[in-house]
């Protein structure tokens, strides 16, 4: 019984073996890091949902950007329909500057001159 568990524990530590040398061939053959496959950057996502409403119980309203592209799907019913495609998204509105204006405004102060009040 033990000579069954150790010869497959023995083959279990030889396929890990290879597979790691595998790994690390691969990575130095690429010149990189055999775990930049695993843990490498990310590709950029493509699709995106913007916005989402309940049309009523079943059916919602999904607007969904690919590629800098809008599509409205309306989702939920007997069949999803596109309804609109194509769409461009909007550009940023930018608000305008506005200088802030003082709560309270008084004239300034001129030194060295008495006013009224203080005589």
């Amino acid at each position: 019984m033990w000579d069954i568990l150790t010869y497959l524990l023995l083959i279990v530590l030889i396929a890990g073996a290879l597979i790691a040398a595998a790994l690390a061939a691969r990575g130095y053959m690429s010149g990189t890091s055999p775990l930049d496959g695993f843990f490498g950057p990310r590709p950029d996502r493509r699709l995106d949902v913007v916005e989402h409403t309940s049309v009523d119980g079943r059916r919602r309203l999904v607007l969904i950007r690919r590629d800098d592209v809008e599509h409205l799907i309306m989702t939920g019913g007997p069949v999803d329909v596109v309804i609109e495609t194509g769409i461009s998204p909007r550009a940023a509105i930018q608000p305008e500057a506005v200088e802030p204006q003082p709560v309270f405004s008084r004239p300034p102060r001129t030194f060295g001159q008495a006013t009224a009040v203080e005589k």
